[in-house]
């Protein structure tokens, strides 16, 4: 590939939220945000999950166009989905988390209309997991990766 057609193109999202650094910052402060609120902290009063920040990160990170931090390194789509499956639809729940993400994304001031974007892919993303609420079982093997 010609280097000239490298600047021709449009950057990514992930590069338009401010690369790595500034999406696993957005990932910390949603934790934060989230364990300090009644509904929202539910999920993470008992997460056995060894760095689910970064993880979440590197996830979004490949999602925006960024490099395969998440593949490279803890797996696949189908992986992930089996990581949050069968526990069921709270919607509730859901909207509680969502709202405190949109929360983060101002905090941290990832810029618009990243912002905007990222927003919509995350709530997007969830709602795709609902359905696998019922059973881990449900999730196929081969999923492709949820990339915006």
């Amino acid at each position: 590939m010609d280097p000239a057609d490298l600047t021709d193109a449009a950057p990514t999202l992930y590069a338009r939220a401010g690369c790595f650094d500034a999406i696993l910052e957005l990932c910390h402060h949603w934790h934060e945000l989230c364990t300090a609120d009644p509904l929202a902290g539910h999920p993470f009063e008992h997460m056995t999950m060894p760095n689910h920040d970064e993880r979440l990160a590197a996830y979004l990170a490949e999602a925006f166009g960024g490099p395969p931090l998440y593949s490279a390194g803890y797996g696949d789509e189908s992986s992930m989905q089996r990581l949050h499956a069968g526990n069921g639809d709270h919607p509730d729940l859901y909207e509680a988390c969502l709202t405190l993400f949109d929360r983060a994304l101002v905090d941290v001031a990832i810029p618009q209309p990243a912002a905007a974007e990222i927003s919509t892919y995350f709530r997007a993303a969830t709602a795709a997991m609902h359905a696998y609420s019922d059973s881990v079982d449900q999730v196929p093997d081969g999923l492709p990766f949820n990339l915006v």
